[in-house]
């Protein structure tokens, strides 16, 4: 008794309409067994301009280096126009004024401070150094967000990352360089 195989055929494609921001027309082909599960596909399903509840604000990001500190900074262009290092504000986290202007420099030299929400992630190295980092991803993050400011940023030295790190120890030595106390006898 010879074996019935069931075989299924493929329908040609069928183009679906999709309205998107109500001006633009979109034709989304879909095989029609897609479509044999759903009767009708709502036209707002596919809304490219829609809201959605919880979705974190665009942002712009950056990476900033000094000797071991690596700072990443978020520049938010919406909510609330603060300057947040670790969680905490800026002036709240760098105790010295020096640190404090050094952290905040790149965005006072193009005049934005309290234009944008930036948030600070910090890890490694001292405060000093920390400082220098946000200060370089800073203003690399403007660049990102604007090209124009690249030049002014530039001739300010807040897009070169400082290369100068501490020098490993070697061995036979009490720092890198230091030697032993020496002794005649």
């Amino acid at each position: 008794m010879p074996t019935t195989k069931k075989t299924t055929t493929i329908k040609p494609k069928k183009e679906v309409d999709v309205v998107i921001a109500e001006e633009k027309k979109v034709i989304i082909p879909v095989a029609t067994q897609i479509l044999d599960d759903f009767d009708e596909i709502p036209a707002d399903a596919f809304k490219l301009d829609k809201e959605i509840p919880g979705k974190p604000d665009r942002y712009f990001e950056a990476i900033g280096r000094r000797k071991t500190a690596v700072a990443r900074i978020r520049l938010y262009t919406r909510g609330d126009k603060v300057f947040l290092v670790n969680g905490m504000p800026y002036t709240e986290y760098f105790k010295l004024v020096c640190d404090q202007q050094t952290a905040v420099s790149s965005m006072n030299k193009m005049k934005c401070l309290d234009k944008f929400k930036v948030s600070v992630i910090l890890k490694g190295g001292g405060r000093s150094a920390q400082a220098e980092a946000i200060r370089h991803g800073t203003a690399r993050v403007l660049v990102d967000f604007n090209l124009n400011f690249r030049k002014r940023l530039r001739k300010a030295g807040y897009l070169t990352r400082d290369p100068r790190m501490r020098e490993r120890k070697k061995f036979g030595l009490k720092r890198a360089r230091k030697s032993p106390q020496w002794a005649k006898r």
